[in-house]
């Protein structure tokens, strides 16, 4: 089997695990292979050829099984912030509880308590916004949506945040 069948393997157990998006460290290991800039080559090319996607700078896909758009970006933000606690939030998480009219189209904003940032990606843009506030005065105002697989913030811990990165609060309903 060549290299890019062995990739193309990986992702499609990976799609039937549950996964679908991934890092490329994540895909050297799972080949059993080093990540080095020769796999870094290796990456590059094959999204020049169309066997992967490149989702956002280090985060791949397959092109052959792609993973549930509707759940795509919340794997996505899992990636690229993962190991510290993050929250759907703000315009995003009050348009969701319907506390603010404006729906958001392809753009999820995201509380993080690691580096802020804005990736653009095939599934929308995500934009993460870094909090300062210690994780015990947040996780109390927070709920798993098992749909998604990520935390979302209760709407005062959302309004709090709008509040706190001075954000137009002029949407809310209420």
């Amino acid at each position: 089997m060549t290299k890019k069948q062995t990739l193309l393997s990986v992702f499609a157990s990976a799609v039937k695990a549950g996964g679908g998006i991934h890092t490329a460290p994540e895909l050297a290991f799972m080949m059993g292979d080093k990540y080095s800039p020769a796999f870094t080559k290796f990456l590059t090319d094959c999204v020049k050829n169309g066997v992967v996607r490149r989702v956002t700078n280090g985060i791949f896909e397959s092109t052959l099984t792609p993973p549930d758009p509707s759940t795509a970006i919340y794997r996505i933000i899992n990636k690229l912030r993962g190991g510290v606690l993050n929250y759907i939030s703000l315009e995003s998480q009050l348009s969701y509880t319907g506390d603010i009219s404006q729906v958001l189209m392809d753009r999820v904003t995201v509380v993080t308590k690691g580096r802020s940032g804005t990736f653009s990606t095939p599934y929308g843009v995500i934009e993460l916004t870094h909090t300062k506030k210690p994780v015990d005065k947040i996780a109390p105002n927070l709920y798993l949506d098992t749909a998604i697989n990520m935390y979302r913030a209760k709407t005062m811990q959302a309004i709090a945040d709008l509040t706190h990165c001075n954000r137009n609060r002029h949407m809310l309903e209420n």
